[in-house]
């Protein structure tokens, strides 16, 4: 009773906050911009704690921070194959930072405590009970009226793109950081990121992630905006290595490298986004050869009632061809965002072709409805399917059916502030010839309702 209530209170303390008082959140919150407050002599109560100047205007400190409540419901988890599971559970998750800056230098710190409630034995991914998430400084060492070059180092959030291959997990009740030095060069319309970083592997408990050894992440990503036919450009390459990765066809050390491209648009009616990548390199003594590529174009039609957006996505990712040879071309999707397919993270990006239709419609100004339906192939009737995490679900070598099954799914958001967000979602996941002759092969339901409140 005493969290309920705990709830509804804080819940309604972000409903009240006033839409005067601006707030524009980012997926990533060291990006968050509250500068404009130097010239506010009236702060609200609220905002006082978005700026705190430490003895004059270019000094100061900002506080914010999230939390998520989320309850889940699934019936035929692992579509009938895990029969353990529970069918209902709660997630919670508070993040809490702290960002100092000063002149040239900035500090930034932040907590996370995820906690889950009616799970036996949860994952690390689900509970780990406080942790320092990020912690990082940075200085500018170049900055002129053209340029800006600035340094990180530190643990840290990495996010890039469309987080096809770099993202924070944010589905999942814990988000993921990096141990990772920067360097973030930016010039009007172009930008460029090099880093090296170590992914952090949560670990049950207090204050206990350590430094991961086991894994690699480096690279570099470049984003060229508003180019005169293409709009706007990023072209990457990322480098991983893993002490061991485990496939259908074969584990073991792995060293990978992949290049891309992605062309982009973002505006009022349409907009695109079309990704290729390429990967090369060894799996213990096979050699790796994979790719990727995925469209994503949707339409707004403004003139219409509920101005409904119109899309269509679909992907292609190689899996391996043989078994038993030399070669490996099961794409590796490294760092990606959770719920890669629609609303439920039960699909990895690999050995995958899928067809994804979409209709988004503006209720209000506050009530958005969203439907998609999506269909799923084995893109290799030889390699298996996996999950986001790229763990081994089902081995591809005993049948050759490709059809994974269709998800039907539907979300209803509300967002009455820039605090406050709940949405309600859920998805029937038809099994098709491949689940049913890989395993159970049982339908799949899943819905879940989330608050979430950012201040």
């Amino acid at each position: 009773m005493n969290r309920i209530v705990y709830l509804l209170l804080t819940f309604g303390l972000a409903a009240s906050m006033t839409a005067q008082t601006q707030a524009d959140f980012k997926p990533l919150r060291y990006d968050d911009n509250f500068s404009y407050l130097e010239e506010d002599t009236l702060p609200s109560t609220y905002e006082k704690i978005k700026y705190l100047p430490l003895g004059n205007k270019k000094h100061y400190l900002s506080v914010g921070g999230e939390i998520r409540e989320q309850y889940i419901y699934t019936k035929n988890n692992g579509w009938g194959d895990l029969s353990d599971a529970p069918d209902g559970y709660l997630l919670s998750r508070y993040l809490l930072h702290a960002d100092l800056k000063s002149g040239r230098f900035r500090t930034f710190i932040q907590l996370q405590s995820s906690l889950a409630y009616g799970i036996d034995n949860p994952s690390p991914v689900d509970h780990n009970t406080l942790d320092l998430h990020q912690a990082f400084i940075e200085a500018v060492v170049l900055s002129d009226e053209k340029s800006k070059l600035n340094i990180r180092a530190g643990r840290q959030e990495l996010l890039y793109g469309s987080q096809r291959l770099i993202g924070v997990r944010e589905g999942p009740n814990s988000r993921i950081a990096m141990d990772a030095a920067k360097l973030l060069y930016k010039q009007d319309q172009f930008q460029s990121d090099l880093f090296y970083a170590h992914p952090v592997a949560n670990k049950p408990g207090t204050f206990n992630d350590p430094f991961n050894e086991k894994a690699l992440l480096w690279g570099s990503y470049t984003v060229i905006n508003n180019l005169k036919f293409l709009n706007n450009i990023d072209l990457y390459y990322l480098g991983v290595w893993k002490k061991r990765a485990e496939y259908d066809a074969a584990s073991g050390e792995e060293i990978r490298h992949s290049l891309g491209f992605r062309v982009w648009k973002n505006s009022n009616r349409w907009k695109y986004d079309i990704e290729a990548v390429y990967q090369f390199g060894k799996l213990s003594q096979a050699t790796v050869s994979a790719w990727t590529l995925s469209s994503n174009i949707s339409y707004k039609a403004t003139s219409l009632k509920f101005k409904p957006v119109f899309g269509l996505k679909s992907e292609i990712i190689s899996g391996d061809k043989t078994s038993n040879d030399n070669k490996i071309q099961t794409f590796n999707p490294l760092y990606p965002r959770g719920a890669y397919f629609g609303l439920v993270a039960l699909i990895g990006p690999a050995n995958l072709f899928d067809i994804h239709p979409s209709l988004e419609l503006e209720i209000s100004n506050s009530w958005n409805l969203g439907i998609d339906y999506d269909l799923f192939w084995r893109w290799s009737t030889n390699d298996g399917l996996y999950a986001p995490n790229m763990q081994l679900l089902y081995s591809g070598q005993n049948t050759t059916k490709s059809f994974i099954g269709s998800q039907l799914a539907a979300t209803i958001d509300y967002t009455p502030s820039p605090f406050l967000s709940l949405t309600l979602e859920g998805a029937w996941f038809d099994s098709g010839a491949f689940l049913k002759e890989a395993g159970a092969g049982k339908d799949y339901f899943y819905s879940a309702f989330t608050a979430r409140i950012r201040f």
